[in-house]
């Protein structure tokens, strides 16, 4: 009788889906980025997911975020991911935080289960520190996606370690404030080396978390997470080094 990782275990070898499906990751932020990455970690395999996001769908979410539809404006992107994960794989143990982490409670997080792996998937510049901080201090393997705003070409899309990003905002703002903490290196990132349109950005002043709005294509936030997912499932079943 067939089963659904079939095609995923003739590439990946029977040993490798038992692992996957032993393995617990964290993934915080599910926007553009994020539920793509946790969409392509269900469909692998993984058999323990811990998501945090306490955000709704909004309407300018449509042109990117895995969960936005007309219909689901207003709802929950987290109840929203989890339902549709559930009907992919309904073994799929999931530990749902419907809420933002403070940054003072990251460590607390990452530490409140045995994570074999973290998605980094957060868009604001504090929690994401201090998510990462706390990571490298607690030796918790982590991959972070960088920004995907204001770019259009995919190929540019590269995985290489914090120190050795460059042309992403996003990324210089990481390592400048990673420094204060002595952290210089030591995880990956999903960074893009396009040069951001500058005309796709604008500043605002009246959002919680935000000083600007930046434009975004469909396919490059899904990409981004697409990248952390390889990475990870490649990580755990030892085709490429963490």
């Amino acid at each position: 009788m067939s089963h659904w990782l079939d095609r995923t275990a003739l590439l990946l070898g029977k040993e490798n889906i038992s692992k996957l499906n032993q393995s617990h990751i964290l993934i915080v932020g599910l926007g553009g980025v994020g539920a793509y990455a946790a969409e392509q970690l269900v469909r692998s395999g993984i058999g323990n997911l811990t998501m945090v996001d306490g955000d709704t769908i909004h309407i300018t979410n449509i042109n990117r975020q895995l969960p936005a539809t007309q219909e689901n404006i207003g709802k929950s992107k987290l109840d929203i991911l989890k339902q549709r994960f559930l009907e992919i794989n309904p073994n799929l143990n999931i530990n749902s935080i419907n809420r933002y982490i403070e940054d003072t409670e990251m460590e607390e997080l990452v530490l409140s289960n045995k994570f074999d792996y973290v998605i980094d998937a957060i868009d604001t510049l504090s929690p994401k520190i201090h998510l990462i901080k706390s990571c490298i201090e607690n030796k918790i393997p982590l991959v972070s996606s960088m920004g995907a705003g204001a770019k259009i070409d995919p190929s540019k899309i590269m995985i290489t370690d914090i120190s050795k990003s460059y042309n992403d905002r996003l990324a210089f703002l990481v390592r400048k404030n990673l420094r204060k903490h002595k952290i210089y290196k030591g995880f990956k990132v999903v960074f893009s080396s396009e040069l951001a349109k500058k005309e796709a950005i604008i500043s605002v002043d009246n959002e919680k978390n935000k000083r600007s709005t930046v434009g975004t294509i469909s396919y490059l936030p899904a990409s981004f997470g697409i990248f952390c997912a390889s990475h990870v499932i490649r990580c755990l079943t030892e085709e490429v080094g963490s």
